[in-house]
């Protein structure tokens, strides 16, 4: 859609003084989300806010392969003021968890809310509580993980906190149930980066169980417990649940909790770890 001097060019020309660069917008339009009829479990909505219980496999927003049927959406097709609040591509999102990764997300529902959510997530301002299932026995009942975290050097897909530069990551972890092959572990951010807690359990050689992308699938082959084994090899998402978000309401500035109860997947791999003692 770039001309110079009228003339559409290579990527790799050289522009100098004098030349005259002309463009046209793409077709706005086309550019335009279309609606999705599929069902929301909401937690809490108001004018300003509406609070979600996100399935595993949902993707938040659209992208590459997936424009239609995602969590934004949906969320136009209920609320469609939305689709003019915060970014074109994906309104009203302040901040998203993985499409395998189930559990509570807040969304603005308009511009002033947008604002005052992003604020609160850049600076932290806000409580966040994970619930995980990882392989093998932490060292200890608690700790605290501080790293950096960047992408990978190799793999640009992944993140990593085996690296030299990158911005602060902290992961708070504490045991809540422990099998002879399997931890149930509560996790709280203090810094919300891609694939956080992924990537510190993973590092520390705990991978979250159902993690392919780090770690999970290696230490599935490697359980003793043939039952345990065959359990987890059916699984196909980490076991990873945002079971807590705490925030300051952008109009009243009162502080709201929300919980989201473990999903059925989890619920049933740590029935059948208290079963076979795995």
């Amino acid at each position: 859609r770039v001309q110079v001097d009228g003339h559409i060019r290579k990527p790799a020309f050289k522009v100098m003084a004098g030349m005259v660069l002309t463009w046209s917008a793409p077709d706005q339009a086309a550019s335009i989300l279309e609606p999705s009829a599929r069902q929301l479990n909401i937690l809490y909505e108001d004018d300003w806010i509406v609070v979600i219980d996100k399935p595993p496999g949902l993707v938040v927003h659209p992208g590459a392969g997936n424009t239609r049927d995602t969590l934004v959406n949906a969320l136009i097709a209920r609320y469609p003021d939305m689709a003019a609040v915060g970014s074109r591509e994906r309104p009203g999102i302040v901040h998203r968890l993985d499409k395998l990764t189930s559990g509570v997300m807040v969304a603005a529902r308009n511009r002033e809310a947008y604002y005052a959510l992003a604020e609160s997530f850049k600076t932290h301002a806000h409580e966040r509580i994970y619930l995980a299932v990882c392989y093998g026995r932490m060292p200890q009942p608690s700790g605290r993980i501080a790293t950096l975290i960047n992408r990978h050097p190799v793999d640009r897909k992944r993140m990593s906190s085996k690296v030299k530069t990158g911005r602060d990551a902290v992961t708070n972890w504490q045991v809540e149930r422990v099998w002879s092959e399997c931890t149930l572990l509560k996790l709280r951010l203090e810094t919300g980066r891609t694939h956080q807690i992924r990537v510190h359990l993973s590092d520390m050689g705990h991978p979250i169980v159902g993690d392919v992308e780090y770690g999970g699938s290696k230490r599935a082959h490697a359980l003793l417990n043939p039952i345990l084994r065959s359990c987890v090899r059916q699984i196909t998402r980490q076991m990873l649940h945002a079971h807590v978000l705490g925030i300051r309401h952008p109009a009243t500035h009162e502080y709201l909790e929300f919980i989201s109860p473990l999903p059925v997947d989890m619920r049933a791999l740590i029935a059948k770890l208290d079963e076979i003692g795995g």
